[in-house]
């Protein structure tokens, strides 16, 4: 499982590295300002060294990971938005919402991995991904002041719906040495994935979300249904 997990990373890794490629170019087209720009350039050379470490530690479990030609990117954004409501759709998901989430499951494994040298590549992660938060919440920041943020709201849901793991609202019991194991190799163990990514949500994404113009409303909800899912399936 752990094999999987990294093998899992390392595509994440290669995709976001060319997602932020993508977006430093079309940020800068629709005029956002400069410091955010250079913040996408340079996520996009982090999550290329990301992919390296994310490689190394597959390498570790058994796995060889080859690049097999270049990555394609899955268009995530809805029909009929414009460019720059494209390019704000694929930031909140990818920063606010994907980078977010990806802190919190960083801090909570490093408040449980005691390896130095799985310590080591968790704090090197979890140092750039601070950063590509921050890409995220500054453009929505600046595109709240123009008043172009309210549009989002509906749209949210889909973001959540992209970012979550199609099984993470299902009953996945671990035995506590199988959770003890994940843990080890710098993975979540499925109980605690699903609590972080609830609690992230909860504290920092939906009040983020509002205080730039954005109704956390829809998100909520999806949230309420899915855990109510989880509820009756446990019951």
């Amino acid at each position: 499982m752990a094999r999987a997990a990294w093998r899992f990373r390392w595509r994440v890794e290669r995709e976001a590295a060319a997602r932020f490629s993508r977006l430093a170019s079309q940020l800068a087209r629709v005029g956002a300002a400069s410091s955010v720009v250079d913040l996408a350039a340079r996520a996009a050379s982090d999550e290329e060294r990301h992919a390296v470490l994310c490689a190394e530690q597959a390498a570790k479990c058994g796995e060889r990971l080859v690049p097999r030609g270049p990555v394609r990117l899955a268009e995530i954004t809805p029909k009929g938005l414009l460019l720059r409501g494209r390019v704000l759709y694929e930031v909140v998901a990818s920063c606010c919402i994907t980078e977010t989430e990806s802190m919190g499951v960083l801090t909570t494994l490093l408040g449980s991995v005691r390896d130095a040298e799985m310590r080591r590549v968790l704090r090197q992660l979890a140092e750039d991904e601070v950063g590509h938060s921050r890409l995220g919440w500054a453009h929505l920041a600046s595109e709240h002041a123009q008043g172009t943020t309210a549009f989002l709201s509906p749209l949210i849901p889909s973001m959540l719906a992209g970012n979550a793991p199609a099984d993470l609202f299902s009953p996945a019991p671990e035995l506590a040495d199988e959770e003890e194991t994940l843990l080890e190799h710098g993975v979540l163990p499925h109980r605690l994935k699903r609590e972080v990514f609830i609690r992230i949500l909860e504290d920092v994404v939906f009040p983020g979300l509002e205080t730039f113009g954005v109704d956390a409303g829809p998100a909520r909800s999806w949230l309420a249904t899915r855990r109510a899912t989880l509820s009756r399936g446990a019951g």
